[in-house]
């Protein structure tokens, strides 16, 4: 058994984790920065770095003391090396090699949406490989094959925004506050969402990929209008993103023989996505897995447990392990018409 430290730092939220190879959580902390970004509808990627720093160190402390362990006493210290605001992941990545080099540790740089593919093993040990992954989150909508640690083969991916990312757009349209997804949801169930004709981009298409732009434009179009209530937009927007992401992983199913669908990222902690997609799953004789959804949205235990299975089969990193923006799971995947923003 081994005992991993996680630390993320990729987008606005700081986190730390401590966890063991065979699935317990020792101790974890997170802490947003909700607040500071609020006024500006959308994570300020100076502002968030600069809070990382302020507080990443205090939360390995509290973690370590929770624990009650030392650096000393943990196999590895993984740290989110990327993608995501470069400010941000140097900081976790630094500690990280910090921590490492004190300790005369392991360094595991670990693939943030890596930390997303894995997380559903962390509390799912009968899910095995292969199976088919839905990452949808903030910044990536991407559908994979998970065959293996380090090994993913990408099905499909958003030739422009990300759901995560239309869900705080349409939200910030509707004068909603930030973030976005959880706020839509909770408006949603008060609107009716059979009332504003929104479009539902590619659905049917025979290309693979994502599309939520045309959707995004058509919600301010529908608030701009004046005719409808701000929760029947909400209700008919999250409908319009339900049927997109069920119809696009339809037809991955088509495509592949992987015993089960699992959906992971913050999107996944909606619960009227959960229920669509599972109910495909059933429909297709598919199991479904998807985690919690507090391990659905950024976190350490993500990170550490990638941490654990890399280290676990041998796969560590030197201290010069680079920050990243851009990193894609898989690294083979063609470039979509629009999509090269969005590895």
């Amino acid at each position: 058994m081994s005992l991993i430290l996680g630390l993320e730092s990729s987008c606005d939220d700081s986190a730390v984790a401590l966890v063991s190879s065979d699935r317990r959580i020792l101790a974890q902390a997170v802490r947003g920065q909700n607040d500071a970004h609020r006024p500006f509808g959308g994570v300020v990627p100076e502002i968030a770095a600069r809070a990382h720093v302020e507080i990443l160190p205090q939360l390995i402390r509290d973690v370590l003391e929770e624990a009650d362990v030392g650096v000393a006493d943990v196999d590895a210290v993984a740290a989110t090396a990327g993608p995501g605001l470069i400010g941000g992941v140097m900081v976790a990545l630094l500690a990280g090699k910090g921590l490492a080099l004190a300790a005369n540790k392991p360094l595991v740089a670990v693939n943030h949406l890596e930390g997303h593919a894995l997380s559903p093993r962390l509390v799912d040990p009968a899910l095995g490989f292969p199976y088919l992954l839905l990452l949808v989150s903030g910044g990536h909508c991407q559908l994979l094959e998970v065959r293996g640690i380090g090994d993913y083969r990408r099905l499909a991916t958003t030739i422009d925004d990300a759901a995560g990312e239309a869900f705080d757009k349409a939200a910030k349209l509707l004068g909603l506050p930030y973030p976005g997804g959880p706020a839509i949801e909770t408006l949603a169930t008060e609107g009716d969402p059979t009332i504003v004709p929104l479009p539902r981009p590619l659905l049917g298409s025979s290309e693979p990929h994502f599309s939520f732009a045309g959707l995004k434009s058509a919600v301010q179009r529908a608030v701009a209008s004046g005719l409808h209530r701000p929760a029947d937009i909400a209700a008919s927007f999250q409908q319009a993103v339900i049927d997109c992401l069920v119809d696009r992983t339809a037809r991955a199913l088509d495509r592949s023989e992987a015993p089960a669908l699992v959906v992971a990222g913050g999107v996944a902690a909606n619960g009227a996505v959960r229920t669509a997609l599972a109910q495909l799953a059933a429909s297709r004789g598919r199991g479904f897995s998807v985690p919690p959804g507090w391990l659905c949205t950024d976190n350490a235990a993500m990170i550490a447990w990638a941490g654990a299975e890399r280290f676990e089969a041998g796969l560590v990193d030197g201290l010069d392990a680079p920050a990243r923006a851009r990193w894609p799971l898989d690294e083979s995947a063609e470039k979509v018409r629009g999509a090269g923003v969005k590895a």
